[in-house]
């Protein structure tokens, strides 16, 4: 069975492509962007498969 491991991470708004990128880039997987607390700026949810 797959182990997981996960991550949240701020976004901000006009760099978000980027960001998302560049955790791409190290096996990071999106599941979800939600509003970030207070409703200010968003939260990405990533998810990668856990290494030994």
């Amino acid at each position: 069975m797959t182990q997981w491991e996960y991550l949240t991470a701020p976004l901000i708004v006009h760099s978000t492509k980027a960001i998302l990128d560049n955790f791409g880039e190290e096996g990071w997987e999106l599941v979800q962007v939600v509003p970030g607390p207070g409703g200010n700026g968003l939260v990405a949810y990533l998810k990668r498969p856990r290494q030994g």
